[in-house]
């Protein structure tokens, strides 16, 4: 016989309010966990991403290539052989596909992304992880790598590790918490990583900054941080010096706004 699992407070008693919202029972409720890792920070802003340098955001929804450094990750390969996308169609709306890889052969993506949110490797051959970068982007593509990187998948990670995320339109986002840590091999150098809020004007703004030092810090939100429908949440960091290994991440709740109920 089977047996459906549900919430202990629909039978009166107490479940914490963001348990439920990560198992879906709270209607109009949705949940993000954003994280980012730049393995060679210098001394000008760059996002925290594995592609290094800030973060290019697309000006228009397009139809995007996915492509591999490595001729292995392919639909018969060993490596990496389909890749899943989250992202965000010309209106902020939340869209989705699969995509089959072809090793440094550019393929095109179904749907037209304005916004990356991010990706992952569904499946895979006898290696269990993709043996090249995996990107996505436009323009020339050159041994696997497009002209202009939006979202790439650093090897071993098979998933996205890109501090940048977009609130969908007719949502309000809500970060409730979030980190970063920083690490030199000489313990000296000093690293500050924010926060940085970009909206459709193209004007991006801090929300926080921490300063750290082979060292580990929290943002702290008592009272959550609210960020507008279709701004894009990104982390970001600069060293006093180079080759700093920077990571940091942020959590969020987003919920529908009464306007469009």
């Amino acid at each position: 016989m089977a047996v459906t699992a549900t919430s202990i407070s629909q039978n009166g008693r107490y479940e914490p309010f963001f348990l439920q919202v990560s198992r879906d029972q709270i209607s109009w409720h949705k949940t993000a966990y954003v994280s980012g890792y730049n393995g060679d920070v210098d001394t000008a802003v760059e996002t925290i991403w594995p592609s290094g340098g800030v973060l290019t955001l697309p000006s228009a929804a397009a139809v995007l290539t996915v492509s591999s450094g490595s001729a292995s990750d392919a639909a018969a390969g060993t490596g990496a052989r389909t890749v899943f996308i989250n992202g965000l169609n010309a209106s902020y709306n939340e869209i989705s596909e699969t995509v089959i890889l072809n090793g440094q052969t550019a393929v095109n993506t179904v749907n037209s992304y304005l916004r990356i949110q991010s990706m992952y490797v569904a499946t895979a051959g006898s290696g269990l992880t993709a043996v090249g970068i995996i990107y996505i982007g436009t323009g020339t593509v050159t041994t696997g790598v497009p002209a202009t990187i939006y979202s790439s998948i650093a090897i071993g990670d098979n998933a996205t590790q890109v501090g940048s995320w977009t609130v969908p339109a007719g949502y309000t986002a809500y970060i409730t918490a979030g980190g970063a840590s920083c690490g030199d091999a000489a313990a000296t150098t000093h690293v500050s990583v924010s926060l940085v809020v970009t909206d459709t004007s193209g004007v991006a703004r801090v929300l926080a900054t921490v300063a750290l030092s082979n060292s580990v810090a929290s943002f702290d939100f008592i009272l959550p941080m609210a960020v507008p429908e279709k701004t894009t949440i990104e982390t970001r960091a600069i060293g006093s010096a180079v080759n700093n290994h920077v990571a940091a991440y942020f959590q969020i709740v987003y919920i529908l706004n009464d306007a469009t109920l």
